[in-house]
Parts: structure tokens; sequence; C-alpha cells
């Protein structure tokens, strides 16, 4: 696979390489894919027609439903030519099987690369690596394969332990971390508790996993400001997901993250399957190219963002996306109320008398929601509670359940023994 990267190229040029891409992706699903021929044939749709972006709208949406409900029939290959299986982490429902080719690790690698060297990565770096790297999680694989091909050093350590975390940049110094926001905030705790002056050590860069640190404006949020107030470090936030196999990262003007386009379609959509204008919350949708096991047409992540258009100030001509504002399912209507994770996430991060946290939301008798926050508080003082309900009161106009609970508690509930990511949110609400 090429590595020719044209994210300098005038809009033009972009469209016109991926319209070329789309006709190679639909000849093939059309040709190696049992789940896409049942479905242009259900649709009545003839896919080799298609020849440009706006034409690809023939092509009904597919969800993660699809996914899971016929996950082998997305398989365009032989078994014999899998060479590795990750999955999702099963936040909303079973997980996903995403079998990977020789071509579709190379594809991966590509791709980190480019992230990578979008937040101004070189071999000259040495990067620790805070995250799970087993359990069969893509993006411990991806962040690996992609800092081999820029030359950067790698250190592979894994989650948690920030005692051994804050010992291994002593002695190893490296300049950049990859890592969850919050487990930063707890690496911040420990040197504080420790005498440990962060701000003397090597590390210069945060390549921020899996929560949100800015808002939809690129302003730090409540999390990312916490971590700049006490680490004078660049913070770069990313997204991705497992299925599309691509990652949207920050480039330093931290204006959003940069879409890849020779490696995916990107499309933005409205609750009937309509474009939704630059600045608006839409789903974002996705063509996966150059995927060789599992590529997807037209596939809804859930996921909404606010998508923006026109060159960076960077030079590039590519597409940047926000953080995630919140996915669909899980959309909570509390009391009259509709609220995201992300927008609890922040409020909670922002009280002080709140250590850490788990939002539960759950389905009452009557099939209505209900949410529970479990908190682990600075202390158990009745004053303390007050402030907390109080201030939990003026910020939602609501109050949910509040229970408090113990450090070890806590970290059950947020890395149970079978989970490879933080859990800060638990849906148990009945289906449907």
């Amino acid at each position: 696979m090429s590595t020719g990267h044209i994210l300098t190229d005038p809009q033009q040029a972009i469209i016109a390489m991926q319209e070329q891409k789309l006709q190679q992706t639909l000849a093939y699903v059309s040709a190696h894919s049992p789940f896409f021929k049942k479905h242009f044939q259900k649709s009545g749709i003839s896919p080799l027609s298609i020849k440009t972006l706006a034409e690809l709208k023939q092509v009904p949406p597919i969800g993660k439903e699809q996914l899971q409900l016929f996950n082998d029939d997305f398989l365009c290959v032989p078994k014999r030519e899998v060479i590795e299986y990750s999955s999702t982490s099963g936040t909303l429902g079973s997980p996903v099987n995403i079998a990977l080719t020789e071509n579709d690790l190379l594809r991966l690698a590509i791709n980190e690369y480019h992230s990578f060297t979008c937040a101004g990565a070189t071999a000259d770096d040495i990067f620790q690596l805070m995250l799970t790297l087993d359990r069969q999680f893509m993006a411990g694989m991806a962040y690996y394969s992609g800092l081999r091909k820029i030359g950067a050093g790698i250190i592979r350590l894994g989650p948690g332990v920030p005692s051994l975390q804050l010992d291994t940049i002593s002695r190893l110094n490296p300049t950049a971390i990859v890592a969850v926001p919050s487990f930063i905030i707890k690496l911040i705790d420990f040197a504080e508790q420790h005498g440990i002056n962060l701000n003397e050590s090597s590390v210069k860069k945060a390549i921020c996993i899996g929560e949100n640190i800015r808002n939809t404006d690129f302003s730090l949020n409540v999390l990312g400001r916490k971590i700049a107030g006490a680490w004078n470090i660049d913070l770069y936030s990313t997204y991705a997901s497992t299925e599309m196999q691509t990652a949207f990262t920050e480039c330093g003007f931290f204006c959003g993250g940069h879409m890849q386009p020779e490696l995916i379609i990107l499309e933005m959509l409205d609750d009937n399957d309509n474009p939704v204008s630059p600045g608006e919350p839409g789903e974002v949708t996705i063509t996966t190219l150059g995927v060789t096991g599992m590529p997807l047409v037209r596939y809804k992540t859930g996921d909404i963002c606010i998508h923006h258009v026109g060159q960076c100030r960077c030079g590039r001509w590519s597409t940047r996306l926000s953080p995630v504002v919140g996915r669909k399912k899980q959309m909570i209507k509390f009391k009259g109320t509709t609220l995201y994770p992300p927008a609890l996430f922040d409020m909670l991060n922002d009280m002080e008398d709140v250590r850490d946290y788990v939002v539960e939301v759950y389905s009452n008798e009557v099939g209505t929601d209900e949410v529970k926050l479990h908190i682990l508080p600075s202390n158990l003082a009745e004053e303390t509670d007050r402030k907390i309900r109080a201030n939990l009161q003026a910020r939602l106009r609501v109050s949910p359940h509040v229970s408090y609970i113990s450090q070890e508690e806590l970290q059950k509930m947020q890395m149970p023994e079978t989970g490879r990511k933080l859990m800060k949110f638990m849906d148990n609400r009945h289906p449907g």
C-alpha cells in the first residue's frame, strides 16, 4: 500500500481521489462481501453505477445492529487470509469482531503514522503507551505499528499503576505519552502526593484517547483544563473506532481531528439521513477505503460530532471533526431533560468535592430513564454531601440518585476483569 499522503492537496484533488477509491471499494464489496451483495440487491441499486460522492447516498446506510447480527457476512476474504482478529469494546451492546488482513495491518500502520505525524511526532520522540495492548484492542496495536513506521522509540507499559508510569518516565525519559485523559489526572494526583514535579519531566505532549479534552469550540473542557493547569504539555485530541480502522487526530493548531481522505469517506447525517451543514451536529457516517478484510459502506457510527471544512492553518484541506458531543444510543431522557454522558462527565469533573465517579442509567418500573451517580467523594462529611447535591440540582435542574462508594468499589466498576477501557458510563436500561 502506498504511503503517499495528499492531505495538503486542494479539495477538488481530494474529491477526485476519493471518488476513484470509492468505485474500487464498491466493486470490491460487490464481488466479495456476502452482506453487501444482499444489501445492494435488497435495495435495488447497482453499486457499479455509482461514480461520485454525491451518488453514494443511493446506498442505504447501515448501523451497528447489522454488524452485530451479520458479523461474519461482512468478511470479504477466506479465513486463511485473516491475520488479526480485533473486537469492539461492547460499549453499545455485544462486541463486534473485526478481521484484518495483512493489507489491513499495513493500512492501520499508515493510518497511525499520519495521525502521529499530524500531532508533530518524529523519529526523535519516545512514546510511553499507557493503554491496553492486548485483549483484541485494535488501538494499542495500531499505535505501536504507527510509531514503528515513524521510527520513534516506544515504551509499552500498558494501563494503570501511576507509580510505575512515573518511575518509567524518570528512567527512560519519554517525550510523549498516549493515555486516557482521566488517567493523566491520576498521574497528576499521584505526583502531587509524592512531591514529583511533572513539569521537570521529559514529557512534552500527550495524545489523548477515549475521552474529550475539548469543547465543541475547541477550547479545553474541564478535564483538559485540569491537566493543562498542572502539567505544561501539549494535549492532542483523537477520535477513532475499531470499525472504521482510521483515526482523526488534531494538528498543532488544535482545531479538530483531521480526516485522512485516502483512508475514509466521511458523511455527517441528521436523523433522516440527510447531510448536515458544517458547524451543525450530525452522526458520523463512514465508508472505509482500502480495507480488504471487512470494509464498510455508509456505516453510521452512532457518534454525534460537528464537522468543519476549508483549509486549516496547518495547510491541510481535510475535513476536521469536533470532539464527540454524544452517542445516539447513550442519550438520556431524565425527568424531561435530555442529557449526553459527556456533558455529565464535564459537570462532575468540575466539582471539587468529587474525586472520581461512574454514571449509571437504568430503566424504572414504568420504563423511563433513571440516573444514578456512583461518586468517590473528597470526604464523607454531611457538608460535602449537601454541596454535591446542591451543585447537581443547580446544574442539571433535576436530582439524580447519588451513591457514595470507596476507591476499591469504584475501581471494580471502572475496570471490570474482562474490560480493557476505563468505564465511566454504565447503560443498564431495558432494550427497546
